[in-house]
C-alpha cells in the first residue's frame, strides 16, 4: 500500500505554467479588448469596527484588499487550493477560515501533533507565498483617533476609502483603470451591506478623500456560503498585518511572507521594500510613514 507522501497530489504542478502565464499578462495588460480589466479584488478584515465598545487587546481594524489577475487566479491559485484542501480534508468542501485554523475549531480539529500542525501551516503559508497577487490594506488604529470626525466615522469605511484609491493608482499603472474591476466582500448582514454598497457608491462618484475622481469599480456581495478561493485567501492575509501594527517587533513568518505582496514604490523590481503608507497604510499615519 502506497505510504501517505505518495497518495497526496503534488501541491505546486502550476509552477512551470507560471512562466507563461507572467508572459501573458506582460502582453496582454496593453491589448485588453473586454470591458472589464484583467484583475479582480477579493476583501477581508480583522478586528470589528466599532468605536464604542473597543477590544484593548486588539484595538484596530485592518481591510485587505488582494488583488489577482484574473488568468492567473483561475489557471494557478484555485487549483492550488482545492488539491491543499483534498490532501488534507479528502474533499474540497471546507472553507479555510483563519480564526478556525488558528484555534483548530471543527473542520481544523484534525492534528494528532504540534508537527502535523506545523506542516499543515507549512504548506498553507507556502500556497501564499508562491501565488502572485498585490497586497493592499489600511489598519485604523483606534487608540489614536482624536478628532471628532474620526470618531463618529465608521473605521471600515475610513479604511474602504484609503484602499480603493491605492486600487485605482494600481490599475492605472497597469493601464487597466478605465475598465471596470470587481471588488468582491463576503455579506456580513443587511444592514451592513446597505451601508457599506451607499459608501461604495459615494466613493466611485468621486466623493474620496484624495484622487476626487470617478472610479470604474463594482462591489459584489457574496455569501459566506460561497467557497470563494479570493475570499479565503484574503481572510488569512488581515490579522498577520494586524499583529504586526500590534507588535512590529514580535516575530510574524506570515507578515515576512505578506510583505513581498504588498503594492509598493518602485514596482516589481522592489517588492519588499516602500510598501509602508504606500501599499500598506496606516491611519491616522504613525509619524515614522514617509508622506505621500
Amino acid at each position: 500500500m502506497p505510504d501517505k507522501e505518495e497518495q497526496q497530489l503534488p501541491l505546486f504542478e502550476f509552477e512551470a505554467a507560471n512562466t507563461e502565464i507572467h508572459a501573458a499578462i506582460a502582453k496582454t495588460d496593453n491589448e485588453q479588448e473586454s470591458s472589464f480589466s484583467n484583475y479582480i479584488v477579493y476583501v477581508d478584515e480583522s478586528g470589528d469596527h466599532s468605536l464604542q465598545s473597543i477590544d484593548h487587546k486588539y484595538p484596530i481594524f485592518v481591510l485587505a484588499f488582494c488583488v489577482f489577475h484574473k488568468r492567473h487566479y483561475s489557471e494557478a491559485i484555485v487549483p492550488a487550493l482545492e488539491k491543499f484542501k483534498f490532501n488534507h480534508f479528502g474533499h474540497d468542501q471546507i472553507v479555510l477560515h483563519e480564526n478556525e485554523i488558528r484555534k483548530e475549531k471543527g473542520a481544523f480539529n484534525i492534528f494528532r501533533s504540534r508537527e502535523e500542525q506545523q506542516a499543515f501551516m507549512n504548506e498553507l503559508g507556502e500556497i501564499i507565498e508562491v501565488s502572485n497577487f498585490i497586497l493592499i490594506s489600511c489598519t485604523i488604529d483606534k487608540r489614536l483617533l482624536k478628532k471628532p470626525s474620526d470618531i463618529d466615522s465608521n473605521p471600515y469605511h475610513t479604511a474602504l476609502g484609503f484602499c480603493m484609491e491605492t486600487l485605482y493608482e494600481f490599475l492605472k499603472e497597469k493601464n487597466q483603470h478605465k475598465n471596470r474591476t470587481h471588488i468582491v466582500v463576503e455579506c456580513r448582514g443587511d444592514k451592513e451591506d446597505k451601508e457599506l454598497e451607499l459608501e461604495f457608491r459615494r466613493i466611485c462618484d468621486g466623493n474620496n478623500n484624495r484622487l476626487g475622481l470617478s472610479l470604474p469599480l463594482e462591489v459584489i456581495f457574496s455569501d459566506k456560503k460561497v467557497m470563494s478561493s479570493g475570499l479565503q485567501l484574503a481572510d488569512l492575509v488581515a490579522r498577520p498585518i494586524g499583529l504586526h501594527t500590534l507588535k512590529p517587533e514580535q516575530e510574524n513568518r506570515a507578515f515576512d511572507v505578506l510583505k513581498e505582496k504588498f503594492y509598493c514604490a518602485g514596482g516589481r523590481d522592489n517588492v519588499g521594500e516602500d510598501y509602508e503608507g504606500v501599499g500598506m497604510k496606516i491611519y491616522p499615519a504613525p509619524e515614522s510613514e514617509k508622506p505621500r
